[in-house]
């Protein structure tokens, strides 16, 4: 007789709470069990009190008799370091995303690319300036020095034109 750990469920609809039992594994999942171990329910955190509870010593027992936990109860008793966690195998082609996302993880992708892109230019031009000669950045102040003054006459001879059209 193969004889496995596994979960039974119980609870009412949408709100499942899983027994922990010993059974046969020819026997119906919510069926005749051989004794129950302890209790999970999967709607409260982790750290939850009532989250999950076994009774080890019956764990242990029930493991040496030879008994095989499913992998949902595996990675349970994983967290208490009775058995090693079971690997998990990806499906690939299941769990792809679709079409559209794709499409979408490309497109953000480029633009990641062009703002990087962006950045590093913008990092050469700053180093670039910074490298340029002081000379021609003493020879372009004059220049800006002068600029200023010629719109500050302006304002002022037509300010008086503006009063004699008042009149």
């Amino acid at each position: 007789m193969s004889v496995r750990i596994r979960l039974a469920r119980g609870g009412s609809k949408k709100r499942p709470f899983h027994k922990i039992v010993v059974a046969d594994k020819r026997a119906p999942r919510d069926g005749r069990f051989i004794e129950e171990l302890g209790y999970y329910n999967p709607l409260l955190p982790k750290e939850a009190e009532g989250h999950f509870k076994v009774n080890v010593e019956q764990v242990k027992v029930w493991l040496a008799k030879g008994a095989e936990p499913t992998d949902r109860v595996a990675r349970l008793l994983a967290t208490l370091g009775l058995v090693e966690k079971p690997a998990i195998h990806e499906q690939p082609k299941k769990s792809a995303p679709k079409a559209k996302a794709q499409e979408r993880m490309k497109e953000q992708a480029e633009k990641e690319a062009a703002l990087k892109q962006a950045a590093e230019e913008a990092k050469q031009e700053a180093e670039q300036a910074a490298e340029a000669p002081a000379e021609e950045v003493a020879a372009q102040e004059p220049a800006q020095e002068a600029a200023p003054e010629a719109p500050a006459e302006a304002p002022a001879e037509e300010a008086p034109a503006e009063e004699a059209k008042a009149e």
